[in-house]
């Protein structure tokens, strides 16, 4: 049976060094949320990605997502796609280690029924 990582807030993946890619859509998405125009929101929240070949949010000097205050994503409602997908959808060995999303065994249909989701709009 698949195990399906209930998230809970905890916000420790946006504590992680990395990038988070931003598509055209997501960059749309953000910008008209904090009320920005396109350019205004690319040039206070974007960084070129380390392979130059696109955008990702900037992160803080801790390393830690731009977006987050406190124990909240301040654009929780229109998170990129990267942020609903972890850590189901992709993660890495030891992730259990400091994410607190509860693993359940689901079985398959259930877990492609909330996989779904996720793609759809996000599981919190």
């Amino acid at each position: 049976m698949p195990i399906f990582y209930e998230c809970q807030r905890c916000t420790a993946c946006c504590r992680w060094p990395g990038q988070v890619r931003l598509t055209t859509e997501e960059i749309t998405r953000l910008a008209a949320f904090k009320g920005l125009s396109e350019p205004d929101f690319i040039q206070q929240f974007t960084r070129l990605t380390w392979d130059r070949g696109g955008l990702a949010l900037q992160e803080k000097p801790d390393a830690g997502c731009i977006f987050l205050e406190g124990d909240d994503c301040s654009v929780q409602a229109v998170k990129p796609q990267q942020c609903r997908d972890f850590p189901n959808l992709w993660n890495f060995p030891g992730f259990e280690q400091s994410c607190h999303a509860i693993p359940k065994l689901v079985g398959e249909e259930e877990f492609q029924r909330r996989i779904a989701l996720i793609k759809l709009k996000g599981s919190t």
